[in-house]
């Protein structure tokens, strides 16, 4: 079935409570562990309908968030999804509360267990209009930034269409380019401001609600970290402070040099090359067609799955008026079937985004086979993995996409790769704070993330557009209003798919046989375990970090980055 095909269905809550009712009610009647387990396997199955249902809704008001048929659908779910939790949530406790629990484990393992054992920690049916208020001031805030009409170029673009300019040859392009991006940044800054500060206090309301200190202790069982905690993430980022960040510092200086420019500002460092970036052949459709090539190319299995993706229509790429601005890949359980959206603006980023969404694609292709569906795939830092260490197996092929311009894109990528590193703490470290100190006003917020910032990001000067010297840069974040604390684990995975790109310079066949092995474990263990399963370094323990940034300083020192 193509994706067009799929009808929309928006869950009917009284249909769902009384599905969910009845497999509770045979859960807690069951005669025996058969009986039990049979329960559990329906409620796997009517889950993944379920599943399927939002997802196709969230897909197509991710696609158009003006159209008013998918809002009103996402307007329902953003009401209705806290309450359908509350009723699943009453499934999972009769799981754990089973006389069969013993044989439950057996059937499906400890780690489905432990994590539904954690997911209850996190929720109470009072906290529902809570959430559902929650839910609310997300979709506003996406809608907030979707909203934005820039006239440029004979043009109106959104934030992510404009986006190419930043990096334009021309220093006034970029100039006028950012004025219009942060200019409209600034017109909404109190709205987001006020939106934030509701965020802010409704997630410490839900935790200290469900007896947590704090949203943070809270936030983290969440997303299902249940082997690492705060001060082992304080002391990773101490790692990224003392190893990168003095390594990044030199390849801005290097850059700089690169592009006979004295006095840098945050502008110039959107240009890699005076020659300019380097930008693919095609559009999206040439990047598609030779993505087939490539993925033919480096195995049977993932030639397949990428003909499934092409052949099932599971892919959005182009930037549109009212499409939600980013990229991400989502997962159609009812189907198997994995969508990729992306916002493709003529830059080598639409290389990187489709590349790094396929590997998330690809694990969701081969996890479909695990039959728990809440371990298919991995926990979200782990999911990373997937998709950062795709873009570094994608590096042979690069000639494709960018011809004569390949090595000045590995160049940029591999640079990019470590120079993200220091910003992706310090969002981490910033939202902590903000969590530490939940009163603080937004002027106070913006503050502290320039405090911050200056830390983790010293080259960093502003000047052209005032504006971002008060600290407002962030708020462009979206990661920070809509799923807090998921941003360190873009970091953690980076340095992990350095590692996968220190043993592929050493050998890819070993290498990409250990990935596909990590991709199909999917989400069976927790983060620190699968990374030990998988043969990789823990990125937690001091000096892991530094074993990686090592040895790719040396590969970047390899190119002749002065003739590109």
């Amino acid at each position: 079935m193509k994706f067009e095909e799929i009808k929309k269905h928006v869950p009917n809550v009284k249909v769902v409570e009384k599905k969910l009712a009845d497999l509770t009610s045979k859960l807690e009647n069951a005669s025996d562990a058969k009986e039990a387990i049979k329960a559990i396997k329906a409620y796997f199955k009517f889950s993944d309908n379920l599943e399927s249902d939002i997802v196709v809704i969230n897909i197509r008001n991710s696609v158009d968030t003006t159209n008013k048929e998918y809002e009103k659908a996402m307007d329902k779910l953003n009401e209705t999804l806290p309450v359908i939790n509350g009723f699943d949530i009453k499934f999972r406790k009769a799981i754990v509360n089973s006389k069969f629990l013993e044989e439950i484990t057996k059937a499906f393992g400890s780690h489905y267990i432990e994590m539904v054992k954690t997911s209850l920690k996190v929720y109470d049916e009072k906290v529902i209009p809570l959430l559902i208020e929650e839910n609310k001031l997300v979709t506003e805030y996406e809608k907030l930034l979707a909203s934005a009409k820039l006239p440029f170029k004979g043009e109106i673009l959104n934030l992510s269409q404009i986006g190419k300019y930043l990096s334009d040859k021309d220093k006034n392009v970029r100039l006028e380019a950012a004025k219009l991006s942060y200019g409209f940044l600034e017109e909404i800054d109190e709205k987001l401001g006020e939106i934030y500060d509701k965020l802010v206090h409704l997630r410490d309301k839900i935790a200290k609600e469900l007896g947590f200190k704090s949203y943070i202790e809270y936030q983290y069982l969440s997303l299902g970290r249940m082997d690492y905690n705060e001060d082992m993430v304080a002391g990773y980022r101490d790692q990224i402070y003392k190893e990168v960040v003095p390594v990044v510092a030199k390849l801005r200086k290097r850059q700089a040099k690169r592009l006979g420019v004295k006095k840098p500002t945050f502008l110039d460092y959107n240009l890699d090359y005076n020659s300019g970036n380097a930008t693919p052949l095609g559009n999206s459709e040439f990047l598609v067609k030779k993505a087939s090539e490539m993925y033919h190319d480096m195995s049977e299995e993932s030639g397949k799955f990428f003909d499934f993706m092409c052949e099932s229509n599971l892919f959005d790429l182009d930037a549109k008026p009212g499409k939600r601005g980013g990229g991400y890949m989502t997962y159609i359980p009812k189907y198997k079937a994995p969508f990729i959206f992306a916002n493709s603006n003529g830059s080598s980023q639409d290389v990187d985004t489709l590349t790094h969404e396929v590997g998330h694609a690809f694990q969701g292709y081969l996890g479909s086979k695990i039959k728990v569906p809440a371990e298919r795939m991995p926990t979200l830092e782990a999911c990373e993995i997937d998709s950062m260490s795709m873009e570094f197996f994608a590096w042979p092929y690069m000639e494709k996409f960018f011809g004569e311009q390949a090595n000045k894109y590995r160049f940029s990528h591999l640079d990019g790769a470590i120079s993200f590193l220091p910003y992706g703490v310090a969002v981490d470290e910033f939202q902590h704070w903000v969590f530490h100190n939940v009163d603080a006003t937004h002027k106070e917020r913006c503050a502290k993330w320039a405090e911050i910032d200056k830390k983790y990001r010293p080259w960093m000067d502003y000047s052209p557009i005032p504006f971002l010297n008060e600290g407002k840069i962030w708020m462009r974040q979206s990661h920070i209003f809509t799923t807090p604390f998921y941003y360190i684990d873009y970091t953690l995975a980076q340095v992990l798919a350095l590692q996968f790109k220190c043993e592929m310079d050493k050998n890819k066949e070993r290498a990409w046989k250990k990935y596909i092995k990590l991709l199909k474990m999917g989400g069976r263990y927790s983060f620190v375990e699968l990374v030990t399963k998988s043969g990789l370094r823990n990125p937690f323990i001091d000096g892991n970090v530094k074993k990686v940034i090592k040895p790719q300083v040396k590969v970047l020192n390899t190119f002749d980055d002065s003739s590109f």
